[in-house]
């Protein structure tokens, strides 16, 4: 099935523009669902609220010149106890910007974060922030609701190429760089560098927490998937199986799965707690043999992401098609067309996937189907019990199976 086209956001072109530079490496929607933002190429990012986005896109049809939302809100004073309305902002980041996060201040959970008595930035519960991976390898923190720099973390010397944010509301942030380090930034702590991660031989690509903010995936070159326990900033394990650099991985909402995307065609989706490879999406027939799996460099998968319903990936591969899988099926249930794509991620409410090319960004419907009990229970089962644990329970063999995502 052919995936419904939703919208698309224009960056605005001058005749002199060449396309080198204009790569959009990243987008981002808000936790909340309030922002949308992407890199325009060079060294600018836009910040767009996202309701005004969708009401333009049903306005105007699909097309939309990034240029042409031009309502700017006036920001309310967060102290009055009002929402905070979102409005438009472009932010010059001064060098080319290869990544972006959004942070909250508000946990999904309890946070975990340590109660420090005195800050230079008193983060409220309504703080939204927006972190930019640059060429020079630093790192700038704005605030998404007045475009204003905050902080400017420097001790990445490489490109910084992937950022995320702990989901548990402590604004912990990572950063993934080709200086083959991952770095673990305090922003409550006027963004200190707490840890810095060792263990890649070379470019790390990017990086994703697991939804209870425990574990923390990082891939890279030289085929390298590692697994971290963010609570003792130690090894757990290294994942093996591609065959070719790994340059993308996210955890399911349940924290169960995780996908990793890579060069030599395929995405994996594992079980992280177990370190098995539970199923494979491949995106050249035959699959490229070992010894040629870096040679198929029209079908390299650039990004991939997961659903919030727990049972859809989206994957971005050089062959200019976006994929939405099934993770019960093998073939895709839709595809639609995309040109030098290369990046790619679901909405907050998972309507809608967003993919970034030559700085503009596309959007599509996504494949919509109401879970199943079954899965409803699983995805609950799965968020507070690791794959070991399921294991132990007193269940028939089936249910077992099923609860760890092997049927």
């Amino acid at each position: 099935a052919r995936s419904r086209t939703v919208g698309e956001l224009l960056a605005p072109t001058s005749p002199f523009d060449k396309k080198c530079g204009r790569e959009n490496w990243t987008v981002a929607f808000a936790p909340d669902g309030s922002y949308f933002a992407w890199s325009q190429g060079h060294r600018i990012v836009k910040l767009v609220p996202w309701s005004q986005c969708l009401n333009n896109f049903l306005l105007h049809g699909t097309k939309n010149v990034a240029n042409s939302i031009s309502t700017r809100l006036p920001r309310q004073n967060s102290d009055s106890g009002q929402k905070n309305k979102p409005c438009e902002h472009i932010i010059d980041c001064g060098d080319i910007v290869w990544s972006l996060a959004f942070g909250s201040s508000v946990p999904e959970k309890q946070s975990r974060c340590v109660n420090i008595e005195w800050h230079r930035f008193k983060f409220g519960q309504d703080q939204l922030l927006l972190a930019t991976g640059l060429n020079n390898g630093r790192i700038k923190i704005w605030d998404v609701y007045t475009g204003k720099l905050l902080l400017n973390l420097m001790d990445h010397t490489e490109v910084v190429r992937d950022l995320t944010f702990a989901p548990d509301g402590s604004l912990i942030l990572v950063s993934a760089s080709r200086d083959k380090t991952l770095r673990v930034w305090d922003l409550k702590d006027d963004g200190n560098m707490m840890k810095v991660l060792r263990g890649h031989q070379n470019w790390v690509y990017g990086c994703a927490f697991s939804p209870d903010s425990s574990i923390l995936c990082s891939v890279g070159a030289s085929k390298a998937v590692f697994l971290w326990d963010m609570d003792k900033y130690s090894m757990i394990r290294k994942l093996e199986g591609h065959h070719n650099d790994v340059v993308a991985c996210e955890f399911s909402p349940d924290g169960a799965l995780l996908a990793t995307a890579s060069y030599d065609t395929r995405v994996y989706v594992w079980d992280p707690h177990i370190g098995v490879i539970l199923m494979e999406f491949g995106h050249l027939f035959p699959p490229p043999t070992p010894i040629f799996a870096g040679g198929a460099n029209d079908r390299w998968v650039r990004s991939v992401s997961f659903s919030h319903d727990g049972l859809h990936i989206a994957s971005l591969a050089d062959d200019k098609m976006v994929r939405f899988w099934r993770i019960d099926e093998e073939y895709p249930v839709q595809v639609a067309p995309l040109n030098n794509g290369l990046c790619c991620t679901f909405s907050t409410d998972g309507s809608v996937l967003a993919a970034g090319q030559d700085g503009s960004v596309y959007f599509w419907a996504t494949p919509r189907q109401v879970s199943s009990l079954q899965h409803l229970c699983r995805m609950a089962i799965r968020r507070v019990m690791p794959t070991n644990q399921v294991k132990n329970l007193p269940i028939p063999s089936k249910v077992m199976e099923f609860l760890c995502y092997q049927i």
